[in-house]
């Protein structure tokens, strides 16, 4: 019995492939194009990780950018600080100076006033005294800082200053004719100073050439409306008084 053996042949690029070859040859054809559906999805992968890696230098890069221009920004306030500080030490420098010459100039300015006031008119007397006793102390107090003992000089200052601008009235116990009297002072910022007794029968001016009182007629009214006036008790008007001579002995 003869046995048919079926060949197939298959002319591929002028050579004939039995059927066996032509499956060698797809599944190679197979494999390779698994092959390159791998290959394709590793190089989708690596291009997206490439994509995020661009990105995120992208970000990256901004910020740093970002903050070459914030260090940029710190470094000139950090310079000007350090300008700024080394302007704090030389006034610091100047300012130890002015404290020690602070004292002896607030003391200078201390006993010039207290002379001023003891040349004064005496109006005030206990009160005024009283305030440069006060300043006195601040000064001989170790605890009381400069600027403090500045500010109550210049205070006691302004006060004086201020009795030379306005009128006032007060009453107080004087020695008129050697007799101890309580009368009313009229003070007119430093142009006068007058008293009047209770009763108004009696007036009189201080004598800057004297230093006493002097008894002065005539102008019994003006002093006594001159009081009243001081003490809002009237309206302010026009005086009619004299000009005390020589101002401070």
């Amino acid at each position: 019995m003869l046995k048919h053996i079926t060949l197939v042949f298959v002319f591929v690029c002028g050579f004939y492939l039995s059927a066996s070859d032509m499956d060698s040859v797809l599944e190679v054809g197979r494999e390779n194009s698994s092959l390159s559906a791998v290959s394709q999805d590793k190089i989708d992968s690596t291009e997206k990780q490439t994509d995020k890696i661009v990105n995120e230098y992208k970000v990256v890069s901004k910020q740093v950018e970002g903050l070459k221009l914030y260090n940029a920004q710190k470094r000139i306030q950090i310079q000007a600080q350090l300008d700024l500080m080394d302007k704090l030490d030389e006034q610091l420098v100047q300012v130890v100076v002015m404290q020690r010459q602070i004292p002896p100039l607030a003391e200078k300015m201390l006993e010039g006033l207290e002379i001023f006031v003891n040349m004064d008119l005496p109006f005030y007397k206990d009160e005024r005294q009283e305030r440069i006793d006060l300043v006195r102390g601040s000064l001989a107090n170790p605890k009381v800082t400069a600027s403090e003992q500045v500010r109550q000089i210049l205070e006691a200052y302004n006060i004086e200053a201020e009795y030379g601008r306005k009128i006032s009235s007060y009453e107080s116990t004087e020695i008129i004719d050697d007799k101890e009297m309580v009368v009313n002072i009229l003070v007119i910022g430093r142009v006068g100073m007058f008293y009047q007794t209770k009763d108004e029968q009696q007036s009189g001016y201080w004598n800057m050439e004297t230093g006493d009182w002097e008894e002065l007629s005539g102008y019994r009214t003006a002093i006594r409306d001159g009081i009243r006036m001081a003490k809002k008790l009237a309206p302010t008007d026009m005086l009619l008084l004299p000009v005390v001579k020589g101002g401070a002995r």
